[in-house]
Order: structure tokens, then sequence, then C-alpha cells
């Protein structure tokens, strides 16, 4: 074929020498780059051969069916010439490169280790579902969050001694806002706009100025809240003895303690049946038989006041718990902070 266009192109002498200038150099060529030099200095946008191409309309009447009829002609040919010389150096340049390299490119690659949800988040959704299957939606609310939010609305005006049990981060220069240390905020929030019933859980991180086995700055929590007509402190015992049951056994058995909150009333503390010595006493539960899971009452009334519900028309319970302490109980752990140490021995056992 190159032979018998080169007769063609005796027919016009600036293509003949373009045709041969370009086929030399890819012939000459001893590498990719070089060849891609080659191309663009011959093929490109700028070349001889382009610009004799765009400038038919102003040749002479007797070149323009030469030039257009060969020089397409020259084209094809160089650009698969340039195809075939490509093959042959890139196979010629992965030969060498393999003759160099030690590492055996046939071996199979080394995997990525496969990771899976971490302890807590494991824990917060099997909380989330278990209540989703009792009816009650997810709801969410900021972290960083105001005074008014976090405490008065609440039933914890300023100068309130449960405010005390909260060491609290506050922001720099503005008194007003803090980091939650509850997700009980959210409660108002959603009673602030909306109507009874409400039936909500709400899952998220806290705050609070404690560090040691069994505390850490930030931890998760679950908030739950039911507001109806006509119920009772009997609805919260029942729920909660079936979310205990759900989670540590269906032998498992809660108590409630009286205890005080200030945005419930009667308030208590909700302890599950050792999982340990089923009741009969040992270390873990303190020869007590029992183990503290979460705090729980019905809604204060004076709470209901700060959203605009009427307490002679519904009533609600509340209830809380840490998601690292319902963790640690199920799995029988010692210190909170494992959960944070990123150890992958302790992160691959769940």
């Amino acid at each position: 074929m190159s032979g018998d266009l080169r007769k063609q192109l005796e027919a016009h002498a600036g293509l003949a020498l373009i045709y041969e200038e370009a086929w030399a150099e890819i012939e000459r060529a001893e590498t990719t780059a070089g060849l891609e030099e080659a191309r663009v200095k011959h093929l490109g946008r700028k070349s001889q051969l382009s610009s004799l191409l765009r400038s038919i309309p102003e040749l002479p009447a007797a070149e323009r069916p030469v030039v257009g009829k060969f020089g397409n002609q020259v084209r094809t040919v160089l650009e698969a010439a340039l195809a075939e010389r490509k093959k042959v150096l890139e196979a010629a340049e992965l030969e060498r490169r393999l003759s160099r390299e030690s590492v055996d490119i046939t071996l199979p690659g080394q995997p990525f280790p496969r990771g899976h949800l971490h302890l807590i988040t494991q824990t917060l959704w099997q909380i989330e579902d278990f209540f989703s299957g009792l009816g009650y939606r997810i709801a969410e609310g900021p972290e960083v969050e105001t005074d008014y939010y976090n405490f008065t609305a609440l039933n914890t005006p300023e100068g309130h001694p449960a405010r005390s049990l909260h060491d609290t981060f506050f922001v720099e220069g503005k008194p007003e806002v803090l980091l939650r240390t509850h997700t009980s905020p959210v409660q108002i929030r959603v009673m602030e706009k909306e109507d009874p019933p409400v039936y909500v859980i709400i899952p998220g991180r806290v705050y609070r100025r404690d560090s040691d086995a069994t505390h850490t700055p930030m931890f998760h929590q679950v908030e739950g809240l039911a507001v109806d007509e006509h119920i009772t402190m009997g609805d919260l015992k029942g729920t909660l003895e079936a979310f205990a049951k759900s989670m540590f056994g269906a032998e498992r058995e809660i108590r409630l303690r009286p205890h005080y909150f200030p945005f419930t009333e009667p308030s208590v503390e909700v302890d599950v049946s050792c999982m340990i010595c089923s009741g009969a006493g040992c270390r873990s539960c303190k020869y007590s038989g029992w183990l503290e899971i979460l705090g729980a009452g019905m809604v204060d009334p004076n709470v209901f006041g700060f959203v605009g519900y009427e307490p002679d028309e519904v009533q609600g319970f509340a209830f809380g718990m840490g998601v690292e302490r319902i963790a640690m109980l199920r799995h029988g752990m010692t210190d909170l902070r494992m959960f944070y140490d990123n150890d992958l021995r302790f992160i691959k056992q769940f």
C-alpha cells in the first residue's frame, strides 16, 4: 500500500515530502512517548498535512482534486502506521518493565479487610428497631443547644440544684449556648411543633465533662417520649419490660426504684435482673441481683406548660438510656472507654 501511494503522490511533491518524512519518523520512534511526538507533529491540528487540507479551497483548481483525494489517503495510511507501531512499542516496553520488576504481577492482589458496624451503632440500631416496631418514630435535634431547651424548658430553671449534676460544655463568649447534656431537649422541640398523640425516640450524641471507666465526655443516648390520653405508669413499665426482654433475654425481669428527675414526676430508676447470675447475686451486680439500665418517669405537668399542652387532657412518660451502658451490660464489658480506643482486637469481636 505504501509503495503504491508513493507512486501516486508523484503528482504532488508537497504531499509526497510530508508522507515520506512522517513515515520515516514513525518507523524511527523507539518509545511510545516519541511516537506521540511524531503523531502530533505530522497529524496534529498544526501539522503541515492538516494545514494543507484546510487550504484546499484556496488552491488552484487543478490541484484541489489531487490534494483532496491523496491528502486524506495519506492521513489514513499514517494513522494505521501509528496504531501498528504503537502496539509494537507498548509490547516492548511492557517486556522491559517486567524484566526489571521483581514482583510477580500474575499473583492475586491482597484483599482489603472488610469492615462492619461498630458495636455502638449495632446496639443503637437494635434499640431503634425495637421501638419502631412499637410504633415510635425517630426524631433528631441539634447537638449544640441553648440553655432554654437543655434546662429551663425541662423544668430545670437557673439555680436549680439538678443543674449541678450536668458538668456542661458551654460555648465561650455565649453563656446561653452549650453542647447538649442529654437528648431530652428534642422532646420540647417535638412537642412545640406537634399536637398529641406523640410517640418518638430520640437517639444521638450528648456531652458531659466526665471521664472514667464508666463515663466519657461524649457518649450516646436514646430518649423516649409518649404523650397521649390515659397513659399511666403501668404503660411505662410494660414498655420497658418488653424492651429489657428484647435486649437481654426473655427470662429477664425489671424493677422500678423511686428516684428524682426534674422533668418527670414520679420518677424511677429501672433495673434489669442480672444476666450473669440470674438475680442470685454476683460481683457484676454487687450481689444485689439487679443492674441499672435507665431512668424514666411520668412527664411533669410543668413541662407540658412550656409547650402548650393541657395536663388535664393528656399524660405522658419519658425514659432515657445510655447506649454504651446497654452495650456494656449485654457483652459483659467493664470499661466504657474501650469503645473509643479503636483497638481492632476489641472491635473485631463484634
